[in-house]
């Protein structure tokens, strides 16, 4: 950091606005610095540099290259080192980026750098809100990207996205699952599409069941010693909803609006009943009427396209995709499933 420097927004004395950068964001910058030390990875993501006009260029003598169109020039650029507290250039984009490069202290990995003269913080501030204006990358279509990434090394956050989306895919495109060509994904037009349920709604239920210590997939998640056992997650996911179809026939495959088995609700709602009923199962190798006959002693009271729910006081399709509602019908589902086992 003896070059750039970080113009944090704040106010004066006198209540001007003073910088433009946000502050640190601690996570963000551990989460990039765990990243690098990983090893031979790349740094895709240039930091934009406002320098001062005190920076150098020298453009280089000799004969261009076969085909130069003229539009860049190669050259030196002699950048002078200020005493502490001062600095020839601020970050305009990638402030947790420097911060986590200086954290690391590994000189030899490249970073791409864009560079514009100005000693304008107008400018500089300028330049900031139109780097950071551009909408982030969904979340679905994060969901989408990750499972073809499979020799890339990613972040923790996204490395922990990434097996229930690769199990997500798999569902999808599998003739043999209860969910082949159901799933919409962000590349697919839903007007070509048979879809019906959201990606983000069968990968949370996958998640939940990997996070919780006594979920049907938790066993078999893996650990920093050994890989994950994706076949035996997959197949208790296709064991338990290919019974959910048979046991709910009337209600799978259907737009949502018509059926709150297929909303999200309904797939994290039934996804913790699939823990509860796996309490009880021999794992992966469970057979598939068995699954569905645990699955019939909750639906006698299950109204997913009609009708009343009266342990809930409301209508089939009043369940919204709210923390609230979820809760609320994972609870029934479980308390009518654990009423009907007692011995």
């Amino acid at each position: 950091m003896r070059v750039a420097d970080i113009s944090r927004v704040e106010r004066d004395q006198t209540d001007n606005l003073k910088g433009f950068q946000r502050p640190e964001i601690r996570s963000h910058v551990k989460g990039i610095a765990d990243y690098l030390l990983q090893g031979d990875v790349l740094f895709p993501n240039a930091i934009i540099l406002a320098l001062s006009p005190v920076v150098k260029f020298s453009a280089s003598r000799g004969t261009k290259p076969t085909g130069d169109l003229g539009l860049a020039q190669s050259g030196t650029l002699t950048i002078p080192l200020f005493k502490e507290g001062e600095r020839v250039a601020w970050i305009v984009d990638g402030q947790q980026r420097s911060l986590a490069l200086s954290q690391i202290g590994n000189k030899t990995i490249p970073v791409p750098v864009i560079g514009f003269v100005s000693d304008s913080l107008e400018i500089q501030r300028e330049q900031f809100i139109l780097v950071n204006k551009a909408k982030p990358l969904s979340s679905r279509l994060i969901n989408e990207l990750l499972p073809e990434t499979r020799s890339v090394l990613l972040p923790r956050d996204l490395s922990l996205r990434k097996l229930p989306a690769e199990i997500c895919n798999l569902l999808n495109r599998d003739k043999e699952s209860p969910f082949y060509r159901l799933i919409k994904r962000v590349s697919e037009k839903s007007s070509t599409s048979g879809a019906v349920v959201t990606d983000s709604a069968v990968i949370t239920m996958i998640k939940n069941s990997i996070n919780n210590p006594l979920g049907a997939l938790a066993p078999y998640k893996g650990s920093p010693q050994e890989p994950a056992d994706t076949q035996s997650m997959y197949r208790i996911l296709q064991t338990y909803w290919t019974a959910v179809r048979c046991v709910f026939p009337d209600a799978w495959g259907k737009d949502p609006r018509n059926s709150r088995l297929m909303h999200s609700a309904g797939i994290e709602a039934m996804g913790v009943l699939m823990d509860r009923i796996y309490a009880r199962m021999s794992g992966p190798t469970e057979d598939v009427k068995v699954v569905q006959a645990e699955l019939r002693k909750v639906a006698p009271i299950c109204r997913w396209t009609k009708g009343h729910w009266e342990s809930l006081g409301s209508a089939w399709n009043e369940i919204q995709s709210t923390p609230k509602d979820i809760k609320k019908l994972q609870d029934v589902l479980v308390r009518a499933y654990a009423g009907h086992t007692k011995t």
